[in-house]
């Protein structure tokens, strides 16, 4: 025999309860859709510029991608059709892979320094300031600032690569420490001190428990470094020189990169040249778009083995 459970009391039972639930239901419930309503459109409209620029990149620049395009060198005369944009791609990947060996490393220590170990000390406080200055200069004053110290003025190393990178690294570096520290406390602290009370070091609690957990918003920040610098062209045009061919060799000797060629062929009247700038914008956002994907599917595999 089967005893019924009593029924689970309800706000019939109090009917001062019932009745401000009948109150205010049906404001709640206006509240809640007009809040997902600004929400949903705020998205869209958000959106509508991006998938706007996308859709039209992909329809003026994939009329020109082929792999000849991808694999010739710059035309030497930009108003007839023909050659490629090689020397573009391996100048983007190998200054903006300079200036990323140079920024991100640095910017992550910095972030552990200001979060883990400063916190609210004289000096933390003067780097946060002094990143957050940065961040506001404009890209074409780390470019005439490194043009002045190393290409000319300064030490005279001429046009380089690497003189390229170095501006870009400037202009990463502050985004990465703020990035990075504000992933970083977003890491709770019971687990620092559940760190702290298995007797592990401070560089131990950082390196097994902090970085791993803060690891997918580190790489996002990271990688939103990354896109700023291969999407910049001011200071690369007071630090790089040109070039028409590939070179390799960052730290000496000109180059190009694919925003250089972007300006270079979008300012001149002929239809090829525009073709071509819009090619190159196409295969930019492309390496961004791949190298930010890969970045993630890494960070996210290693958090879980972390586990």
């Amino acid at each position: 025999m089967t005893v019924a459970s009593p029924p689970a009391p309800t706000n019939r039972d109090d009917p001062e309860a019932w009745m401000l639930d009948r109150a205010v239901s049906p404001r709640r419930r206006l509240a809640n859709g007009l809040a997902t309503s600004w929400m949903i459109g705020s998205l869209l409209f958000a959106l509508v510029p991006v998938v706007v620029i996308a859709v039209y990149v992909v329809s003026r620049g994939a009329g020109v991608m082929s792999l000849s395009f991808l694999t010739k060198n710059l035309p030497i005369v930009t108003q007839f059709p023909g050659g490629g944009i090689a020397p573009a791609i391996v100048g983007t990947l190998v200054i903006t892979g300079a200036a990323s060996l140079m920024a991100i490393p640095l910017g992550v220590l910095a972030a552990i320094y200001l979060n883990e170990y400063g916190r609210q000390s004289r000096i933390a406080n003067v780097i946060r300031f002094m990143a957050d200055v940065m961040t506001g200069v404009p890209s074409i004053v780390m470019g005439l600032f490194v043009a002045t110290i190393w290409v000319s003025a300064g030490l005279h190393f001429g046009y380089s690569g690497f003189a390229g990178s170095l501006a870009l690294a400037a202009l990463m570096l502050p985004i990465v420490i703020r990035s990075c520290e504000e992933m970083l406390k977003l890491v709770p602290d019971d687990l620092r001190q559940a760190s702290d009370a298995l007797g592990a070091r401070r560089w131990r609690t950082v390196v097994s428990v902090a970085i791993p957990a803060a690891l997918p918003g580190i790489v996002s920040g990271a990688m939103l470094a990354v896109a700023r610098a291969a999407g910049e062209t001011a200071p690369l045009l007071l630090t790089i020189g040109v070039t028409s061919k590939v070179h390799a060799n960052v730290f000496q000797g000109t180059n190009t990169t694919l925003s250089q060629e972007i300006w270079f062929n979008a300012q001149t009247p002929f239809p090829a040249a525009a073709d071509r700038a819009w090619g190159a914008a196409l295969t930019l956002i492309v390496i961004v778009f791949v190298f930010t994907v890969v970045a993630r599917i890494v960070s996210s595999r290693f958090a879980s083995a972390r586990r």
